[in-house]
């Protein structure tokens, strides 16, 4: 399914909240950017999706999940040096506190890449027609730009840079329109990085994972050092079955899984799943959600191939099924994620960049 064409969509500033009543959708973003208030460009700026998304007006607030988590993720608390960062405003102060390197001496005075144009996507187009962007050290501060290398190479805020999970918030929003209202986005280094994280978050030595029967080798090998046990839970040509996930729940004995409690966690891969390639209906991935509230499961929701499903297949002989002609129709055919159906906040969901822009 290629994409259609380009959104202008012009580089504005924020980072307070802002109210916002309405649906995002890819043609307000602009108009959405120039009424909040701008975007700090500073070292380090805290950031949060609450000042980039819709208020949530009538929709519930997730459930909490304080009783599975572990004790680990109990004992953690906010970075002492983040929080004084806030104090880095005060007019005058001179901090030693951070160690921020002075981007002085970074060795790059400028980053010049070329992109492709839209719908000139080739190695050959790009190269060809390709459109040059360059980054400056100190376009910040010059009013060129709300990111330059100044901000990029210095530290920042675990979450990620104000500027990028702007862009992630409304991604989010506008993709999957969440059903209820407290959720967040956040940063990291990849999607096996964020499982791993989540692992460490609920589960302890001895919990049961329940995954696909046929899931990813890598999901399974971070998992195994944790002494987490992994479930198969059976597939057909829908991916996961949950009927049989229903029934094992439901008759779930100790001592038939040495000794381990019911599992309350699920990694699945609902979109073009590894290693099978099944792909959920939407039928399906409400079945599978209404178990989850059945059994009060938490899900994994683990989605890097989610912007690649592809047009009906026809047959050998039979005419193609056209590409959509816009951004909402492109949006539109794919198939809608556990996240868009999750109105308790029982889904964690990890996009990638990896498959649709690189690794």
């Amino acid at each position: 399914m290629p994409p259609p064409s380009a959104l202008d969509v012009q580089a504005a500033t924020d980072t307070q909240a802002a109210t916002f009543i309405h649906r995002l959708s890819l043609n307000g973003v602009s108009a959405r950017r120039r009424k909040a208030p701008p975007v700090s460009t500073g070292l380090a700026t805290y950031a949060s999706s609450d000042m980039f998304k819709s208020p949530g007006y009538g929709k519930p607030k997730a459930k909490r999940w304080d009783h599975i988590l572990t004790e680990e993720a109990h004992a953690r608390e906010m970075s002492s040096l983040k929080a004084a960062s806030q104090l880095l405003k005060t007019p005058g102060l001179i901090s030693l506190g951070g160690g921020l390197p002075s981007s002085t001496v970074f060795p790059f005075e400028h980053l010049q890449v070329k992109v492709p144009r839209p719908l000139h996507f080739s190695e050959i187009e790009t190269r060809d027609s390709g459109l040059l962007i360059q980054a400056g050290k100190h376009d910040a501060a010059e009013g060129k730009s709300i990111y330059d290398i100044h901000i990029a190479f210095n530290y920042g805020q675990a979450t990620g840079s104000v500027q990028l999970l702007r862009f992630v918030t409304e991604h989010t929003e506008i993709v999957h329109h969440p059903p209820y209202q407290d959720w967040q986005c956040t940063l990291n280094v990849g999607s096996t990085a964020a499982f791993e994280m989540a692992l460490r978050t609920f589960c302890t030595r001895g919990d049961c994972l329940m995954t696909e029967e046929y899931s990813f080798c890598t999901a399974l090998e971070t998992a195994s050092p944790l002494g987490v046990k992994c479930l198969g839970i059976k597939m057909d040509k829908d991916g996961l079955l949950p009927t049989h996930m229903d029934s094992l729940l439901s008759n779930w004995s100790p001592s038939e899984h040495g000794g381990a409690k019911k599992p309350f966690l699920l990694y699945t891969v609902p979109t073009g799943q590894n290693p099978t390639g099944a792909t959920q209906s939407v039928r399906r991935r409400r079945e599978i959600y209404a178990v989850a509230q059945k059994h009060d499961l938490y899900i994994l929701e683990d989605e890097p191939y989610y912007f690649l499903q592809m047009q009906p297949y026809t047959g050998a002989d039979a005419p193609d099924v056209p590409p959509p002609d816009s951004h909402d129709a492109f949006l539109d055919a794919l198939v809608p994620s556990l996240l868009s159906m999750d109105t308790d906040g029982r889904v964690m969901r990890m996009d990638s960049f990896s498959k649709v822009i690189a690794p």
